[in-house]
């Protein structure tokens, strides 16, 4: 597990560099080029935290949340140093928290993902489309939902895949959103009266989850490439070869 490359924030738990990984070839995934984060709507202008995020260079914003939650929530603040998306790749809604103690998360969030890749191609196209078009241009790029651990978890997966970094990375990088699930479970709570969710898998990320979900996207279709390719109807080796040529060293 390698904590480095989370970035300290205030009030962000799980943000982080998907840089620094090594591909199947030898290659190494660029430092400060891609961020996967639990919402950037907790960022507030004016604060230390807000002044850390826009260091970072970053020119495209992707918010994978429903437009409901970004009304509840919030969104980042407005800025002219990048460009923001609303792609809501999650159709069907569910609440973890709500969940009973009896459902293992990794069969159960397996099954959602899969939900997930089924139903928002359309949405899913448009972020690796815009993560390829950061990758051409340079560009630092973020991606989040709200604890940026599942809908976060399905694009860094897909993107690390097309890169070619071999798969127990991919399922490894899912995984540290555990360092963070103390601090994720701890705003839940606060937000709710001081209570405890009834699933006590919340916030958690095992290896399982990412390892059943890619398991079965590849007997859907495959190989990543093919879900690519026939879900979403996008040139997969054109698309790896931009974002391998954009994002690697």
């Amino acid at each position: 597990m390698d904590i480095d490359r989370h970035i300290r924030f205030d009030d962000l738990h799980n943000f982080r560099d998907l840089g620094g990984y090594t591909t199947a070839d030898g290659h190494r995934v660029r430092r400060a080029r891609l961020y996967r984060a639990d919402s950037l709507g907790k960022l507030t202008r004016g604060t230390d935290d807000w002044t850390r995020f826009l260091s970072l260079g970053i020119r495209t914003v992707i918010d994978l949340r429903y437009p409901w939650e970004i009304d509840s929530r919030g969104r980042v603040p407005d800025d002219p140093s990048f460009t923001y998306h609303n792609l809501s790749i999650e159709h069907r809604p569910y609440d973890q928290a709500a969940l009973t103690p009896d459902i293992a998360p990794g069969p159960y969030l397996a099954e959602r993902y899969m939900e997930v890749a089924q139903d928002g191609t359309k949405e899913i196209r448009r972020a690796l489309e815009l993560i390829a078009q950061a990758a051409r241009a340079d560009e630092p790029l973020a991606f989040h939902c709200a604890s940026g651990k599942d809908r976060t978890g399905l694009i860094a997966a897909l993107t690390l895949e097309l890169l070619e970094v071999p798969r127990p990375t991919v399922i490894e990088d899912f995984a540290l959103t555990d360092l963070a699930a103390p601090a994720l479970l701890a705003d839940w709570t606060s937000r709710n009266d001081g209570r405890s969710p009834t699933w006590p898998s919340y916030g958690r990320a095992p290896a399982e989850v990412m390892h059943l979900f890619l398991t079965d996207l590849t007997t859907h279709y495959g190989s990543t490439a093919g879900y690519v390719t026939d879900a979403l109807d996008l040139d997969a080796p054109a698309l790896s070869a931009t974002l391998r040529e954009g994002l690697l060293e």
